[in-house]
């Protein structure tokens, strides 16, 4: 077990990270490399803080995180999201309990859709111009979401 100060201080690196990101999608359209691999390698090390054993709880989260990045990959191939948005969502899957992740993918996807609405509105002003949809900002909103949500009501994460 990590301690409390350990896992605030990896918490905080997340959520700098998430914003971070979310920042660098909404001015470029793009997440880089780093950050997503930076959150990847920080979640071991979240595992230990926060007390889980390597079997069965790290091996089903690896398992989990291959799903959903495999998921996200055939997405990405589709054309329907951005290859650093299908990385940060691999990357986060490491990060929470299933039935969490798959509450921050339910918000993820509502605030991508709010924020493609808002992107089509922009559109109508200029039609010529495509529709990039920053969705690493909907990521990194529903992760910090879940990251709320897994500190205040999941507080035996800090035993």
């Amino acid at each position: 077990m990590g301690g409390t100060v350990f896992v605030t201080l990896l918490s905080s690196a997340l959520a700098l990270l998430l914003v971070w990101a979310g920042i660098e999608d909404a001015r470029r359209r793009e997440i880089a490399d780093w950050k997503n691999i930076a959150i990847a390698l920080l979640a071991p090390l979240w595992w230990w803080a926060s007390g889980m054993t390597p079997w069965p709880d790290m091996a089903l989260q690896i398992g989990v995180a291959a799903i959903v990045f495999g998921v996200f990959c055939f997405v990405f191939a589709r054309g329907w999201m951005g290859g650093g948005d299908v990385k940060i969502i691999g990357a986060l899957a490491l990060w929470f309990p299933l039935q969490l992740l798959v509450w921050m993918l339910l918000v993820m996807s509502i605030a991508g859709g709010v924020l493609t609405i808002v992107m089509l509105f922009d559109r109508a002003r200029d039609p010529a111009k495509p529709i990039e949809v920053p969705y690493g900002v909907a990521i990194a909103f529903a992760a910090l979401l879940a990251m709320r949500e897994l500190h205040f009501n999941h507080p035996s994460i800090f035993a």
